[in-house]
């Protein structure tokens, strides 16, 4: 029987409302064939605004078709008197967690669902402690759900929808904002419901290792199907991929790239096959390196450096809520680095760059009207916080003037638009910092960022921000940033939700950005390869304190590091690490291209593997 059915549907936002935008089918489905068996896996990919999350709203009833037929578990889902049904058999996790949480405290967030489909009391409470024990939120129940960050608000979503055991679960871009460890649980979860409960699963995502293991795997493009078929299949087509603003993985980048220059190697999608395949062309060219390098932390108050020392920081002190964020921070960041951020979920990171423009300001910051009257035994701690050349621990700093010259851009990009129109929310900081600036500069500069982040100027000026996709509305909230040009640019999770090629244009335009005004540019981010391939400096947060900071090469040696921190390595140095079981040691570099220059360098001196029949087998 079929889980999921859609027969030629066809949607598009305000179709209705507004003649210019009726036809668009970047925010619509087009005549769209679809089904998913019941008990299947389908992964589906696409660019951003291809249509997936209308797809999964439209599976559950969130949003009605303008034409064609969907079917749920053999009910029509565009009867109204189905809507209960399918509701209560059809759980969604959307991208954003907070567009779900509907509790003030973790346990009642996840028993909302199953209350209100008639779940036994003591059921329900087996089902909350099931759900949490899944995504590792165990610890949290009793926890207040707004002060959890964001990975950890993606957890509960996800267990808000696993305590109801629906028939299909949808997953739309739910494994985004975790950390590789987190993300790794859920993917448990969902493949043990999947494979022992026979839960019917729709998973939207960016992440190929997550596709690959669905049963099929489908690629939509401004609304339609392009691509089905075996992942493996769908996701080695690379002119149809790059056609629909998507890549390669990086395990078929890098065999791809040897492939070309003619190196027998066939198509591997983990660092293990690749390893064993590259091993016997290979030959040692690393040195063992026994110093540690640790970096001195030395007191600086240049423009487009941070300086940071002792910085503690608590939510709701003095209550049983209490959460200690940060706990003693040492950390410096260079003008002109490139700086990474990583961590687990609630290791501190976003409570850090909050800092850094005063969103959460020091308590000797704080305008006071009265002095504060100091505790019997208190302990005077000697904090100190520099930015772009400010002292953060005084009142009497210019507050506005750093906001200024320390861009943000939070890890939500929902929470910063606000404007009727996507050209009035880019607009906004560039007139509130630049009072004497004409209405054809500031045209003229909203126009340019907007460009530079990749839309089209004329087709979203006059749009509102909240019809955009996830994706653009992040494109659109780094555009009210960079518009007025800071020298300190901090980005919480840039990439998150964007499509492949999305990310990479991203982070092009940082680097960009970063190369001609820019002076330095901070980027905390849970994807371990976009901080090695674009960090010339990173930093490991864990338990509210810094771990370690180095070069990504030097922090991603000693894998110990990443294991404490719950996170993953670049893939990179996976094959590397992977090569070491083979007896193998190669010091290359994290990026793919150079990686794949080390490669090719050393199986050329080695003289092995290098003839390639066409289509990529080995002549063997």
């Amino acid at each position: 029987m079929q889980a999921i059915r859609f027969e030629k549907v066809g949607f598009s936002y305000q179709a209705e409302q507004d003649e210019l935008f009726s036809d668009s089918a970047t925010f619509s489905l087009d005549g769209l064939d679809f089904s998913v068996e019941e008990g299947e896996f389908v992964a589906v990919l696409g660019h951003n605004g291809s249509g997936k999350s209308t797809l999964a709203r439209l599976t559950n009833g969130l949003l009605s078709p303008n034409s064609g037929k969907i079917t749920v578990l053999g009910l029509d889902a565009t009867d109204e008197k189905n809507l209960f049904e399918i509701r209560k058999q059809v759980g969604i996790v959307f991208q954003n967690p907070d567009n779900q949480t509907v509790a003030s405290i973790v346990e009642d967030d996840i028993a909302f669902g199953p209350e209100n489909i008639g779940v036994e009391r003591e059921e329900i409470g087996r089902r909350i402690e099931f759900a949490l024990g899944a995504v590792g939120m165990s610890e949290y129940r009793h926890s207040t759900t707004s002060r959890l960050s964001g990975g950890q608000k993606q957890r509960i979503a996800i267990a808000g929808v696993l305590a109801l055991k629906p028939k299909i679960m949808i997953l739309d871009e739910s494994t985004a904002m975790l950390d590789p460890r987190g993300r790794k649980e859920v993917m448990d979860v969902v493949l043990r419901l999947n494979r022992e409960e026979k839960i019917t699963v729709l998973l939207i995502t960016h992440f190929p290792e997550e596709a690959l293991l669905a049963d099929r795997a489908v690629v939509m493009n401004h609304g339609k199907i392009v691509l089905s078929g075996k992942p493996s299949e769908v996701l080695a087509e690379e002119e149809t991929l790059k056609k629909c603003s998507l890549t390669l993985p990086r395990p078929l980048q890098i065999c791809r790239k040897l492939q070309s220059n003619g190196v027998a190697v066939e198509d591997c999608f983990d660092a293990d096959a690749l390893a064993s395949a590259l091993a016997p062309m290979l030959q040692n060219t690393a040195t063992e390196n026994t110093s540690e390098q640790v970096e001195n932390i030395t007191e600086t108050g240049e423009i487009g450096s941070v300086y940071c020392e002792n910085l503690s920081y608590t939510y709701n002190p003095s209550s049983p809520f209490a959460t200690h964020a940060l706990n003693g921070v040492d950390l410096q960041i260079h003008a002109g680095d490139f700086f990474g951020i990583i961590g687990h979920t609630g290791s501190g990171k976003s409570t850090f760059v909050q800092h850094l423009n005063a969103l959460i300001k020091l308590p000797t910051a704080e305008k006071k009207y009265k002095p504060k009257k100091r505790k019997k035994n208190a302990v005077e701690t000697n904090t100190k916080l520099q930015v772009n050349g400010l002292d953060l621990t005084q009142k009497t700093t210019d507050f506005k003037l750093l906001r200024k010259k320390v861009g943000m851009v939070f890890q939500y990009p929902e929470y910063q638009l606000f404007a009727e129109t996507v050209f009035e929310d880019v607009a906004f900081g560039l007139k509130n910092f630049n009072e004497n600036l004409t209405e054809e500069e500031i045209e003229s500069a909203v126009k340019e960022a907007i460009e530079r982040v990749g839309l089209n100027y004329e087709e979203v000026k006059n749009r509102s921000p909240f019809e955009l996709s996830g994706g653009q509305k992040r494109r659109v909230a780094i555009a009210g940033v960079i518009v007025t040009k800071p020298e300190i640019l901090v980005l919480d999770e840039p990439a998150a939700g964007l499509d492949p090629l999305g990310k990479e244009e991203i982070m092009s335009l940082l680097h960009t950005m970063h190369q001609s005004w820019c002076k330095t540019v901070i980027i905390v981010s849970h994807d371990m390869d976009e901080i090695a391939e674009n960090c010339n400096r990173a930093v490991v947060f864990s338990g509210g304190k810094v771990l370690v900071q180095a070069t990504p090469k030097r922090l991603f040696e000693k894998d110990e590091w990443t294991k404490q921190a719950g996170l993953d390595l670049p893939f990179t140095a996976k094959v590397m690490r992977a090569l070491k079981g083979h007896g193998v040691r190669m010091d290359g570099d994290l990026t793919v291209e150079k990686f794949v220059e080390d490669l090719l360098k050393n199986i050329k001196t080695s003289g092995a593997g290098t003839s390639l029949e066409q289509g990529g087998q080995s002549n063997a």
